[in-house]
C-alpha cells in the first residue's frame, strides 16, 4: 500500500491560512488607522474652521463696539446741537421780539405823544414799562386804549401821570405798566373730580 505524507501539504496549507490571516488583520488594522486618522484631521478641520468663524465674530463684535461709540457720541453731539438751536432760536425770538414790539408802539403813538424810555424786564420782557410826555391826558388815554386793543400788549396801566414844563410849554409827563400777552401762561382746565 502507499503512504502519502499530508503532513507538508497541511503545514503549507496552514501557512497560507496564516499568512492570509494576518494580511487580513494587517488590512483591517490599516483601515480602521485610516479612519481613525481621517476622523482626527475632519475634527481638527472643524476645530481651525471654527476657531476662524469664531475670531471673525469676535473681529465683527468689535467692529459694532466701535460703530455703537461712534452712535452714542453722534447722539451726544446731536443732543448737544439741539439744544444750541434752542438757544439760537430763542436768542432770535427775543432779538427780534423787541424790536417788533417798538415797532408796535411806535406805531400806535399818536402824534404830539413822545416817548422817553422804555423798560422790558421779567422773563422775557413779561413786565414793560414806558415813560413818555405828551401835550393832553386825552393823548395818553387814546395811547393806552391803543395798546390794549393790540395784540402784543394787556393789562396797560397808567402809573403816573403829572404836568411838567417843557421849553415854556406845559405837557403831561407819564409812566406806563403792561404785559406781553405771549408772556402769559395760558390758564390751565379745571377738571372736575370723578365720585
Amino acid at each position: 500500500m502507499i503512504k502519502i505524507n499530508l503532513l507538508p501539504v497541511r503545514a503549507a496549507k496552514k501557512k497560507e491560512t496564516a499568512i492570509q490571516q494576518l494580511v487580513i488583520a494587517g488590512t483591517a488594522v490599516v483601515l480602521i488607522a485610516l479612519i481613525i486618522v481621517s476622523l482626527y484631521v475632519y475634527k481638527r478641520v472643524q476645530i481651525s474652521t471654527t476657531k476662524a468663524e469664531i475670531a471673525t465674530a469676535n473681529t465683527k463684535i468689535n467692529e459694532l463696539k466701535a460703530k455703537i461709540g461712534k452712535l452714542e457720541e453722534i447722539k451726544t453731539l446731536k443732543e448737544q446741537v439741539i439744544k444750541k438751536l434752542e438757544v439760537l432760536s430763542q436768542l432770535r425770538k427775543n432779538k427780534t421780539g423787541p424790536a417788533q414790539r417798538l415797532a408796535t408802539i411806535s406805531d400806535l403813538t399818536p402824534d404830539k405823544l413822545w416817548l422817553t424810555n422804555y423798560n422790558e424786564s421779567g422773563q422775557t420782557g413779561a413786565e414793560i414799562k414806558i415813560s413818555g410826555i405828551a401835550y393832553t391826558e386825552d393823548l395818553i388815554a387814546q395811547f393806552m386804549k391803543a395798546l390794549e386793543s393790540s395784540n402784543d400788549f394787556m393789562g396797560v396801566e397808567l402809573l403816573v401821570s403829572e404836568q411838567t414844563i417843557v421849553a415854556d410849554t406845559k405837557l403831561k409827563k407819564f409812566d406806563l405798566s403792561m404785559k406781553l400777552r405771549s408772556a402769559v401762561p395760558p390758564a390751565t382746565a379745571v377738571t372736575p373730580a370723578k365720585k
